[in-house]
């Protein structure tokens, strides 16, 4: 039988209309996709070839604004909320905002601009952050960590506290998947959950990773840009002070919140205990984990001549993804309510963020040494200001080169990296400004946007961009301000 024809006509839908938007969303997702891959195929590249900012940059910067503008305002509108709510549609906005920054790109770069901006975004940034994000995803997906916890906010505040203290030696993202699931389904008979989960987001996503170089993606670059290991266990003063102020505004709000609904909230009808399944995933997090500190692209393994490949550290990444669907017992992630979802929608999002957002970064480099800071209230502000919206690792490389770049002072101490040194004072407050202010948005760091999306999932009506930002500059910014009294 022929079904040739039934490939070139469009399938009605059950109201016998056919559905047109879904259809031109499709070709624009193949469409863009073909276009990126054959873009890394041919266009040509050289990163020595550094262009100067044109006049019109700011031109080049309102794709990477109008992708976040889409994404704090498309959820609000009621003609378009259902349609951003699929997965498809958000890759398509995706794309058209990064083939806008491309074009741009185009024109006053040429095309090895094009070249240039798709190597960095995509195999540079965009495949080690999906591949570490989807890792850890699939591997904490099939760990079930079951407590007695029924959401009293003593419970609710032992999770954010463990999240605190593990977030720096396990990696906010690891901490994160491991505990955003044992958290919603303490809170699950709650009436009031979502604040639970920005908090979580503020503590377990973003400041309890400060500590050491594994804990944030920007600790991490400064680490192999010659940072030493233990420098960052120097802020435990900061950490001990957000953290801690943290937990007790939650504690106040979440017990506020708990008297005001206790009569609703129903009493759990069964006897939980502490309980761990899917065993087989704790190796292979914590294998993930060490993969993600020693395998570096470009660097000797364990001190040995073996230098690390393109993509090793990816490849074993997914290779564990992998092991775990495997070894772990499907009733394991089905009582987990484990779902790919999540993980497809910060994909869909973020590949059109790290395009569009290369040229607002090359301004940012550019012109970076010319905004004329030098102190460490500056450099804390500014650097955390710019990671709560752009990557907070390429921001905390910019303003680290920025702050090496200053002149000396003798009374100061300075921190030898490679390249030169950089004063301590500043260092801690780029540190610290990239790492804590990754949580003021939802895109500041890519576990806010995961944990986002799973307790959603999970029927928790989460606050818009917008309505996340209110508790942020409300509660946490204010708290943020205190760090400043440790600085050197």
């Amino acid at each position: 039988m022929d079904n040739s024809t039934h490939s070139h006509h469009p399938v009605p839908s059950k109201s016998g209309r056919i559905d047109w938007g879904a259809r031109t969303a499709k070709a624009i997702a193949v469409v863009g996709t073909l276009a990126i891959a054959t873009l890394l195929l041919v266009a040509p590249h050289d990163a020595s070839i550094k262009a100067p900012i044109a006049e019109s940059w700011w031109v080049g910067v309102l794709p990477f604004g109008l992708l976040l503008g889409a994404i704090a305002v498309f959820p609000l509108l009621p003609g378009i909320a259902h349609w951003w709510h699929s997965n498809l549609n958000r890759y398509v906005v995706s794309l058209l905002a990064a083939g806008a920054a491309l074009a741009y790109i185009g024109t006053t770069e040429g095309a090895v601009g094009i070249g240039n901006a798709v190597h960095h975004a995509v195999p540079a940034e965009y495949v080690p952050f999906m591949s570490l994000l989807f890792a850890l995803y699939v591997i904490a997906g099939g760990l079930r960590i079951e407590t007695p916890f029924d959401g009293h906010p003593r419970e609710n505040l032992t999770i954010l506290a463990v999240g605190a203290l593990v977030a720096s030696f396990v990696g906010t993202t690891g901490a994160a998947m491991v505990l955003i699931r044992p958290l919603l389904e303490s809170i699950r008979r709650r009436k009031y959950r979502a604040h639970s989960v920005i908090f979580f987001i503020f503590i377990v996503c973003n400041c309890g990773g400060c500590l050491l170089p594994i804990g944030d993606p920007p600790l991490f670059m400064g680490y192999l840009k010659g940072v030493p290991f233990l420098w960052t266990f120097g802020l435990w003063k900061e950490w001990l002070l957000v953290n801690g102020l943290l937990l007790g505004v939650y504690l106040a709000i979440d017990t506020t919140l708990h008297r005001k609904e206790r009569r609703e909230i129903q009493k759990a009808d069964d006897h939980k205990r502490f309980r761990i399944e899917g065993g087989i995933n704790i190796p292979l997090l914590a294998t993930a984990i060490a993969v993600v500190a020693l395998v570096v692209p470009g660097k000797p393994l364990l001190g040995s001549e073996f230098v690390v490949g393109n993509f090793v550290r990816e490849g074993i990444l997914l290779a564990l993804a992998g092991a775990s669907m495997w070894l772990t017992p499907k009733a394991v992630r089905h009582a987990n309510r484990f779902e790919f979802g999540a993980i497809i929608e910060v994909a869909a999002i973020f590949i059109g963020i790290f395009i569009a957002m290369q040229t607002p970064l090359a301004v940012l480099s550019t012109k970076g040494p010319d905004l004329g800071i030098d102190s460490p209230i500056a450099f804390y502000w500014i650097t955390g200001a710019l990671s709560s919206f752009l990557d907070n690792a390429p921001t905390y490389i910019v303003f680290l080169q920025v702050a090496s770049t200053l002149p000396h002072v003798d009374s100061e101490t300075y921190v030898q990296i490679a390249g030169g040194a950089v004063r301590e004072d500043l260092l801690t407050a780029i540190s610290l400004g990239a790492v804590f202010m990754g949580a003021n948005t939802y895109i500041g760091n890519g576990p806010n946007f995961m944990v986002k999306a799973i307790a959603e999932g999970e029927g928790v009506e989460m606050p818009s961009f917008f309505g996340y930002m209110a508790w942020s500059v409300g509660i946490l910014v204010p708290l943020l301000a205190l760090a400043e009294i440790f600085f050197p």
